[in-house]
């Protein structure tokens, strides 16, 4: 079943602006962290170049006093667009704490998932509750959880999309088929080429949307949004992008893609295209797009202060958190790492 988004309004001026500051605020932080891993600032990080138009969109389209989000390894702009405190959320790319410093219950958002498909099956175990929780007739808040065009494979997803669908579960499975599952192209392993086909079989509806266009994903996430809100049922949303960069710091594209096929297949820069959507409806001017940029650097110099000047973590820590009761051996590799680390 195809979802209806013809009736959900445009975007407004105001709401215009808002999203491009924080699209802007995205790929400049994005540029950034992947320039500190260079610098040996932070070990590890996984760039979203060119899916900042999904990632914000779709965040800046729910309602972070009641809906919940579920993010991978690569949502930092879903986590920026929510206002998460992002010197907390870098936390877990300085390998300084597992899964963010920021608090999920505050600000809506999980802790950051490295399981491909792990918080798919968790958003729709929290959407579940939450329409087991709520009143009669009310409306339910919405849980929408990110995966890429990949982790659509693994098993855990078609697990999660069918128990969503038999007990219509208030979730938004929000794919970003930004063309490679790691280094192999999307035709080669989602047959057909389309996640939102699958759907059907989970008697959820669907959209396609155009994951460059900001705007389009925001209208799209709140026909979703509306949709699972009122009782109908989990959809499933296909952004169409692309993966302008690596996968992550450690992989190399040029070993599975050469440069004229990324300039080829990666379409309009999603960023400039809304920059070109501001001018064109007049919702902003140059100068509003160049004090947005001069902010958005401004901010990502804030954060990276912020994470250089993040302390180590105690190493007991790794104990900690393991087993509500420790088992005999968790406290047998406690003592001997207290031993050799700490001479007590």
């Amino acid at each position: 079943m195809d979802l209806d988004t013809k009736s959900t309004p445009e975007l407004t001026h105001e709401e215009l602006r808002r999203l491009y500051s924080l699209v802007s605020a995205t790929r400049e932080l994005d540029l950034a962290a992947v320039a500190w891993q260079r610098q040996g600032i932070i070990p590890g990080y996984a760039p979203e170049l060119g899916q900042e138009a999904a990632q914000v969109g779709s965040a800046f389209a729910m309602d972070p006093a009641r809906d919940f989000l579920f993010p991978t390894y690569r949502e930092m702009g879903v986590a920026l667009a929510l206002g998460v405190d992002m010197v907390q959320y870098m936390s877990t790319h300085k390998a300084s704490w597992h899964g963010g410093l920021y608090n999920p219950v505050q600000t809506r958002l999980a802790p950051i998932q490295a399981v491909v498909g792990g918080s798919v099956l968790h958003a729709v175990g929290w959407a579940h509750g939450s329409r087991l929780a709520a009143a009669p007739g009310t409306d339910l808040p919405v849980a929408i959880t990110y995966f890429g065009d990949g982790a659509s494979s693994q098993g855990d997803i078609h697990e999660a999309m069918n128990f969503a669908g038999v007990l219509k579960a208030p979730v938004i499975f929000f794919v970003q088929n930004n063309g490679w599952a790691i280094s192999l192209p999307t035709e080669e392993q989602v047959a057909g080429g389309r996640v939102a086909a699958r759907a059907s079989g989970y008697a959820m509806a669907s959209v396609t949307v155009d994951g460059n266009d900001a705007a389009a994903v925001v209208r799209a996430t709140r026909s979703a949004a509306a949709h699972a809100r009122a009782g109908k049922g989990p959809v499933l949303i296909e952004a169409m992008t692309y993966r302008r960069g690596p996968h992550s710091t450690s992989d190399d594209p040029g070993r599975y893609r050469t440069l004229d096929e990324e300039r080829r297949d990666a379409g309009t820069d999603p960023v400039t295209r809304l920059a070109d959507l501001i001018l064109s409806s007049g919702a902003g001017t140059q100068e509003f797009l160049d004090s947005a940029a001069a902010d958005a650097k401004a901010h990502a110099e804030a954060v990276r202060e912020g994470v250089q000047a993040l302390g180590s973590r105690p190493g007991s820590e790794m104990f900690d958190f393991v087993f509500a009761e420790p088992t005999n051996a968790l406290k047998a590799q406690a003592r001997a790492w207290r031993e050799e680390s700490e001479h007590v």
